[in-house]
């Protein structure tokens, strides 16, 4: 199966979700992303593998979809976000 690093990714518009993990479709054991929203309520989502690590093109430049959210990302955006309470 393949493999994703389980983690915080931030989409390119801007939100941050929790990678679970990779599941199969039942039917056609293509690889899905099961991740959370780090907002709102929380939702869990699926979107297939190839999908979420594809890029994008925004305004003219090749972006991830998704990008991995570092360990030292993780730690200022937490300290931002306690900031602002």
């Amino acid at each position: 199966m393949e493999s994703l690093q389980p983690g915080r990714y931030r989409h390119y518009k801007g939100p941050e979700y929790q990678v679970l993990g990779v599941a199969r479709h039942s039917e056609t054991e293509e690889p899905l992303v099961v991740y959370r929203a780090l907002y709102g309520e929380f939702g869990l989502w699926v979107r297939p593998m190839a999908m979420f690590v594809e890029s994008v093109v925004v305004d003219g430049i090749s972006r991830p979809r998704f990008a991995f959210v570092t360990g030292d990302q993780q730690i200022a955006v937490t300290a931002a976000n306690e900031e602002k309470v």
